[in-house]
């Protein structure tokens, strides 16, 4: 079932008082917006801290701009455009930087001197089976590009509109079915290749 935002948030008192940076207006979106925008970072790829720096930075970005909001489109699309705009920096900001952790820093970290796990895992049958099914479907997802995992995110795991995507995204809506099309499309044949056949 597709969300549905509360009705006031679409009301022209409900924009005036996001505009005027009303603090209640302001802590109804994050209250109602916040693990949507958390769930869409993390989904994008983003580690959880990471997706924690970015969801705030969104937010501060949101109050910052919000004398500029019109309101032509919702302000959860505003929200998500802007979360695009702050994956796109991160993303830049990691091009610049060494992305993998030094192999004797990892050693250390997890096994101690005599090559022992510091913290064992400790999980049920069910519980690693669940684990590495989604391990599989995060990790597919890394090899989708980042603006068609990120449309993927919005589209299937948010339940967004296509407008409010196509929005969001700055795309057309048959520029959107294109991109979500080649998502699905990596993301069937990397699970297939993980011999996550289709039955």
């Amino acid at each position: 079932m597709a969300y549905v935002p509360p009705p006031e948030f679409g009301t022209p008192e409900f924009l005036t008082s996001l505009q005027a940076q009303d603090r209640d207006a302001i802590q109804k979106v994050v209250h109602e917006f916040l693990p949507q925008i958390l769930r869409a970072a993390r989904g994008a790829g983003l580690q959880e801290t990471e997706a924690d720096d970015v969801t705030q930075q969104v937010f501060l970005t949101f109050i910052e701009t919000l004398p500029r909001f019109e309101g032509r489109s919702h302000v959860r699309t505003w929200l998500f455009g802007i979360l695009y705009h702050k994956l796109r920096e991160t993303r830049r900001g990691f091009q610049k930087r060494d992305k993998h952790d030094d192999i004797e820093d990892v050693v250390e970290k997890r096994f101690d001197r005599h090559g022992m796990w510091q913290n064992p895992p400790r999980e049920s049958d069910d519980d690693l089976w669940d684990r590495q099914i989604r391990q599989h479907l995060e990790e597919c997802l890394e090899t989708v590009p980042e603006r068609h995992r990120l449309a993927f995110v919005l589209k299937e795991v948010e339940g967004l509109a296509t407008k409010e995507i196509c929005n969001a995204l700055e795309v057309t809506g048959t520029n959107l079915g294109v991109i979500l099309y080649r998502a699905r499309n990596r993301l069937r044949e990397c699970l297939e290749g993980r011999g996550f056949a289709e039955q």
